[in-house]
């Protein structure tokens, strides 16, 4: 579900202080788009940029089962086949994502 490489390679580069500010930043954010998600279900461009915003903040911080999902109907939403995007499972794999990712970061950083 996490790309660990991946975290370690992002807080590596900007630093461990700059690196609690943007998981921060990108929880609230990804959070706000969430909400937002049910909005743009009707059409096609709306759920498609939500779904783009939602993948690069993923990869991003190592969220690669997000990211996946959200590629894979990000896609699906290009076509126009929005249909069968379950947004309730995006959801679902955000929090799983995320819980995973607060509960082992500390286990990785301890100070």
């Amino acid at each position: 579900m996490i790309d660990w490489d991946r975290v370690a390679e992002l807080r590596d580069e900007i630093g461990a202080e700059d690196f609690d500010d943007i998981v921060d930043a990108f929880l609230t954010e990804v959070e706000g788009t969430l909400e937002e998600l049910p909005q743009a279900a009707g059409s096609a461009p709306d759920i498609e940029s939500k779904l783009h915003y939602l993948k690069g903040s993923a990869l991003n911080l190592g969220f690669s089962a997000l990211a996946t999902l959200c590629q894979t109907w990000e896609s699906a939403a290009k076509r126009g086949q929005i249909d069968d995007i379950d947004l309730a499972r995006v959801s679902t794999i955000y929090r799983s994502s995320r819980d995973e990712f607060l509960r082992e970061l500390p286990k990785r950083y301890a100070a």
